[in-house]
């Protein structure tokens, strides 16, 4: 980036280059520690790990997310009851584990379109408990005895291989029962060394939630990496995203991928925030591309210009341009 470029990233006016020379130089470091670490390429994120041929949020997948080539790993995070951080996409335990069979009367009734339907939080379960799941045996049995993982043995399977991707999950939901998210984030984050930026080069930590306050509030418990503000899928348009991203100064967006268009994308870009969509995944491929993933995500990355992508197969992504990509009418 050139000087003026700096500048105008910084907010500091052409006279300062003329008669400050340290708040140029000044500006020009903080520029340079915020520049996101994986600029210049497009980037690979596993959702939640290699989700498409291993267990979701499990060691397998995430193990599997790397050997495919993954830049970052996603883990989304909840809070057992006594409060350690889990990796695990849902509030509630039946839809990825067998807890209906182990803890038959430990469900919860709500509602749902005018049904009673049982499920099991997350947060009413000890670590303990959580580890007597099986948490792999709905992909083709191949996984049988694989746990849910505790966010710190993610971290020590991922870190050095690749990057953290970790999603806050339902964290207004777990501060109407006392318990605080961000600051239990923070405090794993401090603990391994992952707070600030740069902190390790080999894992770059990209924290991402649909929440607004979520982030402000890692923040305020001192933590000091790139945010990524996600946007709910079928959006009208990502004007609000984009000026919540720039108000409150996240410099990534991820929205629901159907929702990108090279317009949106450049209005964006043009406001120096990043865009990495979700979720790229054979089941939910545009019907103009077929059954051919990596060709959409192509299109998207070269074509539509967004900064990477969230997807359960690492190992469709193309790193170079596919010429056979066709463009949406």
């Amino acid at each position: 980036m050139d000087r003026r470029k700096f500048l105008q990233v910084m907010g500091v006016g052409a006279a300062a280059s003329v008669f400050a020379p340290g708040v140029l130089k000044a500006a020009e470091e903080d520029a340079k520690r915020k520049a996101l670490p994986w600029s210049g390429s497009k980037l690979l994120i596993a959702h939640r790990g290699a989700s498409a041929y291993a267990p979701e949020n499990t060691i397998p997948a995430y193990q599997l997310a790397i050997k495919q080539g993954a830049d970052l790993v996603e883990q989304d995070l909840q809070i057992t009851k006594d409060g350690v951080l889990v990796c695990m996409h849902d509030t509630t335990l039946e839809a990825t584990t067998n807890v209906e069979d182990v803890f038959p009367d430990r469900f919860r009734e709500k509602v749902v379109k005018g049904k009673k339907v049982k499920t099991w939080p997350v947060y009413e379960f000890t670590l303990k408990e959580v580890k007597s799941l099986k948490a792999g045996s709905r992909i083709d049995g191949q996984y049988p005895a694989t746990q849910i993982p505790t966010w710190q043995e993610a971290i020590d399977e991922i870190r050095g291989k690749a990057g953290l991707c970790p999603e806050t999950k339902g964290p207004e939901l777990y501060g109407k029962l006392g318990l605080n998210m961000e600051k239990l984030v923070a405090d794993m984050l401090k603990k391994n060394g992952l707070d600030k930026r740069g902190a390790d080069p080999k894992t770059p930590v990209l924290m991402q939630s649909f929440s607004k306050d979520g982030l402000l509030r890692l923040r305020e418990n001192g933590v000091d990496l790139p945010m990524l503000l996600l946007e709910s899928a079928h959006a009208k348009s990502l004007d609000k995203v984009i000026k919540l991203a720039i108000e409150n100064k996240f410099e990534v967006i991820g929205p629901y991928k159907d929702d990108c268009n090279k317009a949106n994308v450049k209005q964006a870009h043009d406001a120096d925030i990043q865009v990495i969509p979700y979720t790229f995944q054979m089941e939910a491929i545009d019907k103009q591309f077929g059954k051919d993933l990596p060709a959409e995500m192509s299109y998207y990355l070269y074509d539509i210009g967004i900064d990477g992508m969230f997807t359960n197969n690492p190992d469709k992504f193309p790193r170079k341009k596919i010429e056979k990509a066709v463009a949406k009418q």
